[in-house]
């Protein structure tokens, strides 16, 4: 039902203002006459919400409280009329009145979910449509509170450990800066204009400075509008899937983002596969949950397989996508017929995997940027030395 925001004149004469519900604006309309107020003016409010709006554990707090509102017995509607009440927290109130709303309708709470793409990401909401039809709700909502505060504090880890590498980046950008723009040219002026020729490496140096001094704003700013542009562009699909193949294929972030996609399908797989869920849909479902655009590729080609009466470990393979770990795990867990329970491990083993890499990561950025600081201050005072000694030489 949607939300009304008016302006009316009381019994009294004041004017007041406040937010009804109502189905049609006519109908607020009326219900302020019934309340002996007179409408000035009734518009419906707009509820546009950004990421911003709700943070991770935000999220995965409310994720696990209606975990344990469906495992202690409340129905699914009434869980939600709860969390839509939280007065301390407004916005997420107002997200929850409108999943509501939709539920009571008759809808699916993984469709009305999908109505809010900038709260829900599509991976929680293809976990939740798992949970919708195999009947374990609850432990999807579990799951998926563990999920989120785990991702929230990763990432709080690694901005914490990304402050000192980026304070270093700053100063020595400064550093490098000021050398380039103010020293290089003044040295250049006074010494270097007496020698015939110039190193190789001073040469190299003084046409960086050239290039910094005269184009150094003109190159800021085009590195902001660029940034604008991609970040925009990020919203479209086709984009979205280059960016996601770039990154799966890239040396470094590959194999994290390979792992953290493949923990995500496994644990989801396998819970479904728990529940007496068929494989078959199950792998349908599961394969939002990858967030990755050729390990869905992977899992359509091996949802084709699976159909056409093949083991789910070949196509896997096949994929070069799964670590060979992973697929003999699935392999085994399918001879053995406890796949499920394999799907599972195989999540928990992946997760701390992801978690070990990016900790292993962040720790060398620290040496990495210290390096980048000494090798520029470095290069440039070769690069202004040589040609003194040469003029010491000379005399």
């Amino acid at each position: 039902m949607p939300t009304f925001e008016y302006i009316a004149i009381d019994k009294a004469g004041a004017r007041t203002t406040g937010m009804l519900s109502g189905n049609t604006e006519q109908a607020v309309y009326a219900e302020l006459e019934s309340r002996s107020m007179t409408p000035v003016r009734v518009s419906e409010k707009s509820e546009r919400l950004g990421v911003g709006g709700i943070g991770k554990r935000q999220l995965a707090t409310v994720y696990t409280q209606l975990a344990d509102l469906l495992r202690a017995g409340v129905p699914l509607m009434r869980s939600i009329a709860l969390l839509s009440n939280q007065k301390s927290q407004p916005k997420l109130a107002t997200v929850f009145r409108k999943l509501g709303e939709r539920v009571s309708d008759g809808g699916e709470l993984a469709a009305a979910m999908a109505e809010q793409p900038d709260v829900f990401p599509r991976v929680h909401v293809a976990m939740v449509r798992a949970g919708e039809k195999g009947g374990f709700l609850e432990e999807v909502f579990a799951q998926l509170g563990k999920f989120v505060l785990g991702e929230a504090e990763l990432r709080g880890k690694i901005i914490g450990s990304l402050v000192y590498p980026i304070v270093l980046l700053t100063i020595g950008s400064i550093v490098l800066g000021v050398l380039f723009i103010f020293f290089v040219p003044m040295f250049r002026d006074k010494m270097l204009s007496r020698l015939d020729s110039v190193p190789a490496v001073t040469s190299f140096v003084l046409g960086i400075s050239d290039i910094v001094s005269k184009y150094g704003l003109v190159l800021l700013v085009l590195a902001v509008v660029l940034g604008i542009v991609f970040w925009s562009l990020r919203k479209r699909e086709d984009v979205r899937r280059r960016v996601s193949i770039l990154r799966t294929r890239a040396p470094v972030l590959g194999p994290l983002t390979r792992a953290l996609a493949a923990a995500r399908f496994c644990r989801l797989l396998g819970t479904m596969e728990s529940n007496g869920v068929p494989l078959l849909t199950a792998m349908g479902i599961a394969k939002d949950a990858a967030g990755n655009a050729l390990m869905e590729d992977a899992i359509d080609n091996a949802i084709e397989a699976v159909r056409a009466g093949e083991p789910l470990a070949g196509p896997l393979a096949a994929s070069g996508l799964f670590a060979d770990d992973v697929v003999e795990m699935i392999s085994v867990g399918e001879a053995a017929g406890n796949v499920d329970q394999v799907l599972l491990t195989i999540a928990e083993t992946l997760e701390g995997r992801v978690d070990r890499l990016l900790s292993g990561a962040v720790k060398l950025i620290e040496p990495l940027m210290l390096a980048f600081l000494a090798i520029g201050i470095a290069l440039v005072a070769i690069a202004l030395i040589l040609p003194m000694t040469q003029m010491t030489s000379s005399l």
